[in-house]
């Protein structure tokens, strides 16, 4: 089970299930909640043992976005203090980054399936964290505001780089401009989630999702087709993604795993995959280079 404070961590039949877990505040984000989920994030990419990854939240809410208890200072994080007028030097150092950001990074980073399953309301931050994810699914009952106009801010946790691909430009930009709350029918039809659910028919959806993930697919083809398929939402050709399928291809085709998948689909038997996302990435894995945004 869970050893965090403002997150639950559960690991069973391969699924790892991570609940913000601040029911009494409608699960608003806290710096020990962000602290907490990427320590989670990095436990569950490192564990083999980990198929698909599930984030939800306890109670009413999936996540309020900010805590607001510091009223106006919400916003003014303590790290930043003593830093000085905003200005260029200023906005280099590593204490004035957003501090949601980090979280739709190492999302993005990672090898394993993440299904969000949006049990109630979300606004501001607590809308943009599932954008990063690869599923999400809704309760009935779910409603997304990206509300950051309305207190005087700016999008964040890249949600100005996800919510445009999900959404499309000027569906994102009449969300975010009016701040209004958007029911789960709403999110449905704009294609900002995938299934809705009755409240009790949820989980057990997002864990049936995860089953056919875990005993269908070879973990490590799992890992090259999450990042091919969001880095080449970014290519300027067809031809870059003919040169990474290709590797793909070549590489993958000598493998153990594709010699299991073949003979488990002529035996009429579910596939039991020898490889591993920790220890049997292709040569060609990362091919491509981060760039220094510091």
């Amino acid at each position: 089970m869970s050893d965090f404070q403002h997150i639950l961590y559960d690991l069973a039949d391969g699924v790892a299930t991570i609940t913000l877990n601040r029911p009494d505040k409608l699960n608003a984000a806290s710096g020990l909640m962000i602290e907490e989920l990427l320590a989670a994030f990095d436990r569950a990419d490192a564990d083999d043992g980990v198929g698909v990854l599930i984030i939800t939240g306890a109670g009413r809410a999936f996540c309020a976005g900010a805590d607001l208890t510091r009223g106006d200072e919400t916003f003014v994080a303590a790290r930043t203090e003593g830093l000085g007028a905003a200005g260029e030097e200023v906005y280099a150092r590593e204490e004035a980054r957003e501090p949601g950001g980090p979280l739709a990074l190492r999302l993005y980073q990672l090898k394993k399936p993440v299904i969000a399953a949006i049990n109630g309301g979300c606004a501001g931050f607590g809308a943009s964290l599932p954008l990063p994810m690869d599923i999400r699914l809704a309760s009935e009952t779910a409603k997304f505001g990206f509300v950051y106009a309305r207190r005087g801010m700016v999008p964040e946790v890249c949600s100005s780089f996800f919510l445009p691909r999900l959404v499309g430009i000027s569906k994102a930009l009449e969300w975010c401009y009016s701040g209004r709350h958007v029911d789960a029918q709403e999110a449905l039809r704009e294609r900002l989630v995938s299934g809705v659910f009755a409240p009790e028919e949820l989980m057990p959806a997002a864990r049936r999702l995860a089953r056919e993930i875990i005993d269908n697919a070879a973990p490590v083809s799992i890992a090259l087709t999450r990042q091919m398929l969001w880095r080449g939402l970014d290519m300027a050709h067809p031809m870059e993604a003919h040169r990474i399928e290709s590797r793909g291809t070549y590489s993958r085709a000598r493998a153990g795993d594709v010699r299991e998948g073949i003979r488990a689909y002529m035996d009429k038997r579910a596939p039991h995959f020898p490889e591993t996302a920790s220890e049997d990435m292709p040569d060609f894995y990362p091919w491509w280079r981060e760039p220094d945004y510091s």
